[in-house]
């Protein structure tokens, strides 16, 4: 139960109402169970090298930021060999009408669209569909002629130079080709990405890409780590080399064979009492609920960089895949190698890691995925190093460490302030800490 000091607290303020599990560091670890063992069923902790305190220590930090208000509902997941060890739901998906947040609430994923469409990307790698080291343009002509912004200009136009190469796939899957999201960021280029309306939900793939044609590049291909509308760029990319929508390129090659059964890019009118609010938190600590009923209409926009909604099962069935070199319960998603690629750093050389600008120090970034170098506190457990993650701007967070062979799923939706980031930081150290046999980095 919620304490009963935080529920009154909120009474007063609301109205009525196999075989391969990772390739690392150039080497094959095989795990010791089948692939059939990797199943996701639960265990406990003790069956899988874990203290069963140490896995209490998760579930009542979770609990404790819902009971002080900090978050309004969470759902926990940690699995570890294959098999689940915490799976825990806490709090309201709707704290107004006094709704649980239960296992199986849907909440919006966000960012963590972004390694799912890296992984439909790479299927049609391994078609040989194209090569990392390929321009883009070369299957998206209107990304053809763009130019680079070399300072600012007059009128807010910036003055604009040539590249000094085409923008390649591997930049685009790493964040360094150039692009910007016009949030994150202050300058003439991000202002016309706004201006522009970028990530307008109600225009198609294709009228994206065709206006981001039009819009100077922020800095060089291949010179900085700037988060950005790649990701946007990959699903239209997989529609071109496809032939396919995104959206149904997704359900047929990822969420169908997974049986991620509750992921999509909207939430149909059957499941719309699932759907989590979402919260964002005041300046003296007061959860408000924020608007977002789009995600109850089928959009036209099919986001690669932050569109889906989901489930922490879901999620997690998704990460346990990857986890295990590509393949869960069976079906086979990608290969190992290329498992093996996605977590490997493909930045340029030089670039020693990812822009501080979204609190990653000690992060190299591989494909879609980020990933944890060298493991600096208070983010990071030391057993942390080899760990590839993201999150999600509501606050959800996965992370997936084939050296100690575990992941770590939490779904909430937070908006603002430090509870998403402080949960985040701590489900993971408390997940490592429970670790009893740990593997040497």
């Amino acid at each position: 139960m919620i304490r009963s000091k935080f529920v009154l607290r909120l009474s007063r303020s609301l109205p009525l109402g196999l075989l391969v599990v990772a390739l690392f560091s150039g080497s094959l670890v095989v795990a010791a169970q089948s692939s059939s063992a990797r199943d996701l069923a639960v265990a406990t902790p003790s069956e899988v090298g874990m203290s069963a305190e140490g896995i209490e220590k998760v579930k009542a930090e979770m609990h404790g930021m819902v009971d002080r208000g900090e978050l309004a509902g969470v759902v926990t997941m940690v699995a570890r060999h294959g098999k689940i060890v915490l799976f825990d739901n806490y709090g309201y998906q709707d704290v107004e009408a006094n709704v649980p947040m239960e296992k199986d609430t849907i909440v919006r994923i966000f960012s963590m669209t972004k390694p799912i469409a890296g992984v439909a990307l790479m299927t049609l790698f391994e078609e040989g569909k194209f090569q990392l080291s390929d321009p883009v343009e070369q299957y998206i002509p209107e990304l053809k002629n763009l130019k680079v912004a070399k300072e600012d200009g007059p009128d807010g136009m910036p003055i604009l130079e040539e590249p000094d190469h085409k923008m390649t796939i591997r930049e685009l899957v790493s964040h360094t080709g150039g692009l910007t999201y016009g949030i994150f960021s202050r300058s003439q280029t991000d202002l016309l990405y706004q201006k522009a309306n970028i990530l307008d939900r109600d225009q198609t793939l294709k009228e994206f890409v065709t206006k981001l044609g039009k819009l100077p590049l922020r800095q060089q291909p291949g010179t900085l780590w700037h988060y950005s509308v790649s990701v946007d760029v990959q699903g239209y990319l997989i529609e071109v080399l496809s032939g396919k929508t995104f959206d149904q390129y997704l359900k047929e090659k990822i969420f169908q064979p997974l049986g991620m059964k509750d992921t999509s890019f909207w939430v149909e009118e059957s499941k719309a009492g699932r759907l989590s609010k979402a919260y964002t938190t005041t300046r003296d600590g007061e959860l408000v609920a924020q608007p977002f009923g789009a995600y109850l209409t089928k959009p036209g926009f099919f986001s690669g960089g932050g569109g889906l909604t989901g489930t922490a099962m879901d999620y997690m069935r998704f990460a346990q895949m990857v986890l295990n070199g590509g393949e869960l319960d069976g079906v086979r998603i990608i290969k190992p190698e290329t498992v093996k690629m996605m977590h490997t750093n493909q930045l340029p050389d030089g670039m020693e890691e990812i822009s501080p600008m979204i609190s990653t120090p000690g992060n190299k970034f591989g494909i879609d995925f980020s990933l944890v170098e060298n493991p600096q506190l208070p983010a990071d457990h030391p057993l942390a190093k080899g760990e590839f993650w993201w999150y999600g701007a509501a606050g959800t967070w996965f992370g997936i460490n084939p050296i100690q062979d575990t992941v770590v799923v939490g779904m909430i939706q937070s908006q603002g302030g430090s509870a998403a980031r402080d949960a985040r930081f701590n489900s993971k150290r408390l997940a490592y800490e429970a670790i009893l046999d740990p593997a040497k980095n």
